[in-house]
Formats: structure tokens, sequence, C-alpha cells
């Protein structure tokens, strides 16, 4: 692998002119009465953002405060794949015994969700650990270069994930990730844990429902578990989702390449595909026109173009086994925060059989994209997790968080 590269994100001058030119080009759609969010992203919504991103929007200025974070690229060579290069935000603490920490992001999600947790997780105090925090850029998102052959699933990224962190000199390390994230550390955690990863925490807890042939104890415990209400009430918001919120995990994980025409092609068909997911999954987070803006030029200007970010949902969702990919069996401590938006709540009693759950923490406002939405309350529990009289305390030798 070749050594760390600083990195600063440079769009092209030309870049910038196409997606004007693109958007003064559009032709919206129209909109049946009073069709408020049921059909998808308002038309009103879309005409406004499209109208601030053409004439008001200036990605320089964010382009300017996004340098400002410590990014790099490295090649990492990935068994059967080559070499790919990887962009990543990596900022150590000033602590001496720093937790080394892989943030983990997913989709639409990029390593812009790390922004508001790093200064947080860094900081030094005698009354909280720090931590080293590595946030990298999934191949085929942001500035990472994407993947054009078959088969790259769970097992490579776990790969690249240790060889990243282990090139930056943290052969030990623990994980954080919600949504993709979740995934992929559990992934590691499962493939490198716990000679590598030492522990692993999570904000989306999902896993797949027991069998009676395969989990019998598991099983007859969810038969006759008592669920409290709230369980209730979070089984039916999941039952919701997949019956009108999760079309575009069947269409992302069969045909990415059709829906990627538009997604490469459109700067608004790419904007109302991930402004409907913000909004729909956070809890009542109050999104500025510009940090929208943000969000979606990030995958508009990415290295791979955004149609690459979709592919992982197919490649994953063809593998011969898929419980190599929801909650991979792994022996390392794990720690659950629950947000109340969160698209997928799953019975604690179905959750807490899956691995070693040393911490649980509960949360009453929060959704999906917690680690934006709530930095505070994340990394309170990370915090909590790691610190001195913590479940995690102590994972990685020599690195207390003090």
């Amino acid at each position: 692998m070749t050594s760390e590269q600083p990195f600063k994100i440079a769009v092209p001058d030309d870049a910038l002119v196409l997606l004007k030119r693109k958007l003064d080009d559009t032709r919206l759609p129209d909109e049946v009465d009073a069709a408020g969010w049921a059909y998808g992203a308002p038309l009103a919504d879309i005409k406004r953002l499209v109208s601030r991103w053409k004439d008001g929007y200036d990605w320089r200025t964010h382009e300017r405060k996004l340098n400002a974070l410590p990014m790099f690229t490295r090649t990492i060579a990935v068994d059967g794949f080559g070499e790919l290069d990887v962009h990543y935000v990596h900022e150590k603490s000033a602590a001496k015994g720093a937790i080394p920490l892989l943030f983990v992001h997913g989709w639409p999600g990029s390593f812009l969700e790390v922004t508001k947790i790093l200064p947080l997780l860094t900081s030094v105090s005698a009354d909280h650990p720090s931590f080293h925090v590595v946030a990298p850029s999934l191949p085929g998102y942001a500035w990472s270069e994407g993947v054009l052959k078959k088969g790259f699933v769970v097992e490579h990224y776990a790969e690249l994930f240790n060889k990243l962190m282990i090139s930056l000199g943290y052969s030990e390390y623990v994980t954080q990730g919600g949504d993709w994230g979740h995934f992929l550390t559990l992934a590691a955690a499962s493939k490198y844990g716990p000679e590598h990863v030492k522990a692993s925490h999570t904000n989306m807890p999902i896993c797949d429902p027991p069998t009676l042939s395969e989990n019998p104890i598991t099983f007859l415990k969810c038969l006759i578990a008592s669920f409290t209400s709230h369980e209730r009430e979070a089984a039916a918001a999941s039952q919701s989702f997949f019956k009108d919120g999760a079309g575009y995990i069947a269409e992302q994980a069969s045909k990415p390449q059709t829906l990627g025409f538009s997604l490469a092609d459109s700067p608004v068909g790419l904007l109302a595909w991930i402004y409907e997911k913000l909004v729909a999954w956070s809890d009542a987070y109050p999104w500025t026109d510009d940090e929208v803006l943000t969000w979606i030029s990030i995958y508009w200007f990415s290295r791979a173009g955004p149609a690459a970010s979709i592919r992982i949902y197919y490649e994953l969702a063809h593998l011969d086994n898929p419980k190599r990919v929801r909650f991979p069996e792994t022996s390392v401590p794990v720690g659950f925060s629950f947000f109340p938006k969160e698209v997928v709540h799953l019975p604690r009693v179905l959750l807490r059989a899956q691995a070693k759950i040393v911490f649980e923490s509960e949360h009453e406002v929060g959704g999906h994209f917690a680690a934006y939405e709530q930095p505070e309350a994340l990394v309170s529990d990370l915090r909590t997790m790691f610190g001195k009289s913590g479940p995690a305390a102590g994972v990685v030798p020599g690195c207390t968080g003090y």
C-alpha cells in the first residue's frame, strides 16, 4: 500500500459549470393535489432547493469548510480486487492513551456524518475518554475510488478497514457505525476480532429473525416474550417503513445500473432521491437548504459518480448467505444506542441474543443519522461504554482514553 497523502477537495470549474447548466435545463414533474410526503419528495421543496442550488448556494464556500478537515488518501490492496485509493478523515487526539476508533457511514450518508462528532471524540478531559478517529469514505463514495469488479462484499470492506487502521498504526481499535456502517463494522469485528477489533458500537441494531430450526432457544424466547408498549410501537413503525418506505432497497439491490443512469445524469433526480430519505429518516431535524445541498453535492461531485454508491445493495443482496451481512457472529463486546426515529427497531430479546451485548442506551430524540442529528448523545454513549467505569473500559491494551 502507498503512504498517506494529504487530500483537499478541488472540484473543477467545468464541473460547476455543467451542474449549473443541468439545473437550468431541469424539467420538473407535476404533482397531485394535497400530495404532501405520501408520494415522495414534495414538488415545492424540490423547486426551492433547485432554485437555491442554481442561484444562491456557493459550493466553494462549503468546499473550503470541508477542506478544514484532516483528510487523506491512501492506496489499500484488497484481495482479489487490486489496489483501491481510499479517502478518509483522520484526526488524532492529544491524549496519550486515546482509543483508536473506526467510524463508518452508510447510504445516503458520507464522511460528512463524522464532522460534528469529531471534535467531541478527540477532546481531552479527565472526565471522559478521548479517541483517535478514522472515518473512511466507502469505496464509490465521496473521493474514494469505486469498485468496477463484481463481488465486493462484506469481507472485502472488512479487509480494507483493517488494513487502513493497521497502516495508520492502530493494530487494535474499536468501531462505530450506523446503516451500512453497522453491517460492515460488525463484519470487521467478526473477521478481525478480537485480535484487531476489540469492541463495536452501533446505532442501528438489526439482525435476522430467529428460526426454530437454526435458533430454537432464541425463537422460543421471542415467542413467549412480553414486549413493552414502546417495543410494540417501534415494531409497528418498522412495519410501516417496510410497507411504504423501503422500495429503494428493492431497486438498488436488483437493478442499480438502471437507476444509476438517472442519478449520474440528473442532479435534481439525485437531490429528490436522497432528500426524501434525509427528511423521512431523521427526527424532525431542522435541515437547512445549504446543509442538504452540501450533502447532495458530495454525491454529485464524487470521484466515481453517484451511481457507484448504490451498488453495495446489489452485491450484498446477492450473497449466498445473507446472515453474513445483517449481524455477523463476533466474540467482541458490542454496544447499542437506540434512537426513536431509526427506520427499523427489533425486539431487545432478539438483539441481545446476537452477541455479547455490554452496553445499551435509549434516547428520546434522534433518527437514522445519529452522528449528525444528535452528536452529543452518540458521543456520550461512546464515552460511557469505553470510559473508566464503562463495560468496555480498557478493551484496547494501553489505550484507556486518558
